[in-house]
């Protein structure tokens, strides 16, 4: 298991039903880590108003509002369990804040920050590597797609032109000093 720091901390709303029990309703928190264990979904470290650190929220307990999208499930929230225990976070600038589509449908998100799985048989093997964006929805939800998912909008430079469908997965490795 292994836990790393967001970019930036982020403030948040939790569901309290995840930790106190009850009725859902959404309370203030401070997200500052995710943890990564193989065949589970990301675990979402949070501060709570109170003081209190609670680890490993599951994504579909985090909204970006008091009053989100309802019904928000963990297979909505992020589509593939963690490869490993081994990431790093990271916070590409040129994508931050970028809307983009995701799933195939027209729906969209904006770009917060990555997690890059490293050390791990389905991170080198190149045709199952896969970066993860952490993102907002629309309707103020957590949203976790790898970048074959997602096509990201950047106003200055893409063109609608639809879900490319001739992108080949990578299946090369690249060394300069092998023959």
């Amino acid at each position: 298991m292994s836990s790393r720091n967001l970019p930036h901390h982020l403030y948040v709303y939790v569901d309290s039903a995840f930790f106190r029990g009850g009725k859902q309703r959404f309370e203030p928190a401070v997200w500052f880590a995710i943890r990564s264990e193989e065949n589970r979904a990301f675990g979402c470290h949070v501060m709570l108003e109170c003081g209190a650190v609670y680890r490993n929220l599951p994504p579909h307990a985090l909204a970006f509002s008091t009053t989100p999208q309802e019904g928000w499930t963990l297979k909505q929230a992020q589509v593939w369990d963690c490869f490993g225990t081994q990431f790093d976070t990271i916070s590409y600038p040129y994508l931050s804040g970028l809307d983009a589509r995701y799933d195939g449908t027209e729906d969209k998100a904006m770009c917060l920050f990555w997690a890059c799985p490293h050390s791990d048989g389905f991170s080198m093997s190149p045709s199952q590597s896969k970066e993860f964006a952490f993102m907002q929805t629309r309707g103020d939800r957590l949203l976790i797609r790898p970048t074959n998912m997602l096509l990201f909008q950047e106003r200055s430079f893409t063109q609608d032109t639809g879900w490319p469908t001739d992108i080949r997965t990578a299946t090369t490795v690249w060394e300069c000093e092998s023959d």
